[in-house]
């Protein structure tokens, strides 16, 4: 291929992320000689519906733990589940061998929730609205 066409688009498919994903993890396994990215979710059932209604979710790959997602249903909060889901969520990090874990966040959403379970904020973004920013974060483990 001597030219390349560039397109943008809002309209991003399992196909595009397994192209654009599968050739960096390519790459990565290429320059470190192996590849250990594993996905990891810790999950909050219903116990009467069995329903998935909340939970954690991420990754692990080359000593770190990515945790990319994390939501808890307000009738849950409060509750101490969000304490336990993280819980479980870095410690099978550390099982897997991380030695770090990173986040990020919205200043609206739980940056205080991580700085009491021993997150250190190492960034903060501006974004909007006007007064927020995203906040990041990483832990030791």
């Amino acid at each position: 291929m001597d030219t390349a066409e560039l397109i943008v688009t809002d309209k991003v498919d399992e196909t595009i992320e397994k192209i654009i994903g599968g050739g960096l993890n390519r790459f990565n396994d290429d320059h470190v000689g192996y590849g250990d990215r594993r996905p990891l979710a810790v999950l909050v059932r219903d116990p009467d519906t069995e329903e998935i209604v909340g939970g954690a979710s991420g990754k692990t790959s080359l000593g770190l733990l990515f945790l990319d997602l994390f939501f808890l249903p307000p009738a849950l909060r409060g509750q101490g589940i969000g304490t336990e889901v993280l819980g479980k969520f870095e410690e099978e990090g550390r099982r897997r061998g991380c030695q770090s874990a990173v986040v990020y966040t919205i200043s609206f959403q739980a940056p205080d929730f991580y700085v009491r379970h021993g997150w250190t904020i190492f960034g903060k973004i501006p974004c909007d609205p006007p007064g927020t920013h995203r906040v990041f974060l990483s832990k030791a483990l």
